[in-house]
């Protein structure tokens, strides 16, 4: 299993309170908590994780976006609309990223 899967596995069993704590937060946050359907807070997540080059983060957020039913030419495009705001290097890195993520699914 991925390194980060497994972190995230040992975060939720070790720190269950604190775990269950953040997963209440983000759906009080989320498509839950607002009028942005999954799909929409995917995509936002999506970029805001490529646009500040959290790359872990970025990976997550592929994945959760495909799972929410976001098609590979959404993700794609969430991803360049990172290019005007947060810089054409960021961009590329998460479209890098992508890419490899791509694969994988």
């Amino acid at each position: 299993m991925e390194a980060r899967k497994e972190n995230w596995k040992y975060f939720r069993h070790t720190y269950t309170e604190a775990h269950d704590a953040y997963e209440a937060f983000g759906k009080a946050l989320g498509s839950e908590g607002g009028p942005l359907d999954a799909k929409t807070c995917a995509l936002v997540k999506l970029g805001i994780a490529a646009a500040s080059q959290y790359n872990l983060a970025l990976r997550s957020h592929i994945e959760k976006a495909l799972n929410a039913g976001c098609t590979p030419d959404e993700v794609e495009h969430a991803i360049l609309q990172t290019a005007t705001t947060a810089g054409f290097p960021r961009m590329m890195a998460a479209l890098m990223i992508w890419r490899e993520e791509k694969i994988k699914h």
